[in-house]
């Protein structure tokens, strides 16, 4: 998925989705699984995708 496809309003906020990054690597020991790498991947794109809409707003 790409950062792009998040729609405007769907977006959870970008201190939401660091909890969830956090709380991934906290369970993973600091060592991702593939599926954790995946995981991770899509929850930074979904957090770049809140951070853009932050500053879109402030705009």
């Amino acid at each position: 998925m790409s950062p792009d496809s998040f729609t405007s309003g769907s977006v959870r906020s970008a201190a939401e989705v660091n909890e969830q990054i956090r709380a991934l690597w906290t369970r993973a020991g600091g060592s991702l699984s593939a599926q954790e790498r995946a995981e991770y991947e899509l929850l930074v794109a979904e957090w770049a995708a809140a951070i853009r809409e932050d500053v879109i707003q402030a705009a």
